[in-house]
């Protein structure tokens, strides 16, 4: 399933505005803004409902072509195993796998540059899991 999927934009400002604008009738609205410094790129804008943020525009302070799309992944331990296998595969690191909290608390992902420079991303929302006390 996606969770999410982003486009690079020319001037982000303009962007913002008509998305706001285009997406009202669809009772889509402006939920999250992160800066550059959040990042470690560009600036984005994201755009959702009931508080999940699905469609995403940024500048072009980041490495990838244009296009980002985000898997949702059931587990933290599935975002590991994506990121090992699309690096096996042939993509670059563009984030290794842990938590990003300038989204949520809970948010971990792991970012690729696929072979034609696409920003892939798997994301679990859930906290981790409590350990057993046999596993402590």
């Amino acid at each position: 399933m996606i969770d999410h999927i982003g486009l690079a934009v020319a001037d982000l400002l303009k962007s913002k505005a008509f998305y706001a604008a285009a997406l009202r009738p669809l009772g889509i609205e402006l939920l999250m803004e992160v800066t550059p410094e959040q990042t470690g790129a560009g600036a984005h804008a994201g755009f959702g409902v009931a508080q999940k943020a699905f469609f995403w525009i940024g500048d072009h302070g980041s490495p990838c072509s244009g296009v980002h799309v985000a898997f949702a992944a059931e587990s933290r331990a599935q975002v590991d195993q994506f990121y090992r296998a699309a690096l096996n595969a042939g993509a670059s690191d563009n984030g290794e796998p842990g938590l990003r909290p300038h989204y949520h608390q809970n948010y971990y992902g792991a970012f690729v540059l696929d072979p034609d420079g696409n920003n892939i991303e798997a994301v679990c929302h859930k906290p981790e899991p409590a350990r057993r006390r046999a596993d402590r």
